[in-house]
């Protein structure tokens, strides 16, 4: 459990300095250079989700059920899953009618997937790294639409069609391949189950 522990510390650390000290992020990526900042970011991550997945993976050996949840939750996490997806979709497709109305359609996937992640598995793993996951997403999204309130930000890019496809496709795809392969492959575990 303590490695689980150390990678959701190390990654909600790390992305969070945009949240608690988005100045000093500023001033750090212009004295060292963006792809520096970026390169680094990155290499924090990987090790995060490293520790997240050894953490994970251990604490799945001997789980501890808190509870037992329905068949039918994991149906309902398949769909609010491809819905996750279609905000994933959103944040990497440019004008979208998502970001434009809400801003940070990234957050809202980690909230749909942390969510429907929860009501479909009962174990003490499950519960630390999707109910961390949502908190976190929560707050974030939260701190991040009041700064922009604060600050008069208004989101006024023209959006069409045509990207919010892109992103719906971006979801069905995606979802295809995780439900059909990439979930039992990676993770040990079939959602089709």
């Amino acid at each position: 459990m303590l490695i689980l522990i150390m990678g959701l510390v190390i990654f909600f650390c790390v992305h969070s300095v945009r949240l608690v000290a988005p100045e000093w992020r500023a001033s750090n990526m212009l004295q060292n250079g963006a792809m520096r900042w970026r390169i680094r970011f990155g290499m924090i991550t990987l090790l995060a989700a490293a520790f997240i997945i050894m953490g994970y993976m251990q604490m799945r050996m001997a789980p501890v059920w808190l509870w037992f949840p329905p068949v039918w939750t994991r149906h309902l996490a398949g769909l609010l899953m491809l819905v996750a997806l279609f905000f994933v979709g959103s944040a990497l497709v440019p004008n979208t009618t998502m970001k434009k109305k809400v801003g940070y359609p990234m957050f809202i996937a980690v909230k749909i997937w942390a969510f429907s992640h929860l009501i479909s598995n009962g174990n003490l793993a499950d519960v630390i790294v999707f109910g961390s996951f949502l908190i976190w997403s929560i707050v974030s999204f939260a701190v991040y639409r009041r700064r922009d309130r604060k600050a008069g930000v208004v989101r006024d890019q023209e959006s069409g069609v045509q990207f919010d496809l892109a992103a719906f496709t971006f979801a069905m795809v995606s979802w295809f391949v995780m439900v059909f392969y990439l979930h039992q492959a990676v993770i040990g575990v079939s959602p089709l189950v």
